[in-house]
């Protein structure tokens, strides 16, 4: 058996009367192939050398899932709107993949998505990675207040 919770977690009223009503829900085996559609938008949008195929994604969702990772949909009016990966087994934890939806930037969603999974998560830190090409990416974050704290290399 299990729990599908939803949560509806911020009301913020932005310029000419726009109201975001952002809910999350905890993502289930039965959401893979949602996720990793968007996970593929992800990988597409900050350019990332990831050659994996939407197959491929969900078979490597269902292994985070399976493990120390959870899931969790963005909804606003009902909609999916993005996701967000956690690994839960460390401190802080770790956001490993955050999307808005191409459809839904620029018209705050990413904020609201962002700090209605702190308040859901009941955390005030949370570590990131941001390929160092993404400048849109890092220029997000650092407006959510994150500073850079090392960098990570790999030699191929």
């Amino acid at each position: 058996m299990h729990v599908n919770l939803c949560l509806w977690l911020k009301v913020r009223r932005y310029g000419k009367g726009m109201v975001i009503n952002m809910k999350i829900k905890k993502c289930v085996m039965e959401d893979i192939p949602q996720l990793a559609m968007l996970n593929k938008q992800l990988i597409e949008d900050e350019k990332s050398d990831n050659p994996m195929s939407v197959k491929e994604l969900e078979e490597r969702m269902r292994g985070f899932l399976n493990t120390e990772y959870e899931a969790f949909f963005f909804l606003a009016e009902e909609a999916i709107v993005g996701y967000a990966l956690v690994k839960n087994t460390c401190t802080p934890l770790y956001l490993r993949q955050f999307l808005i939806d191409r459809a839904y930037r620029k018209q705050h969603y990413g904020t609201e998505a962002f700090h209605a999974l702190l308040k859901h998560l009941g955390v005030e830190s949370i570590d990131i990675e941001v390929l160092p090409w993404n400048e849109r990416g890092m220029r997000f974050w650092e407006s959510l207040g994150f500073r850079e704290i090392s960098r990570y290399l790999r030699l191929r």
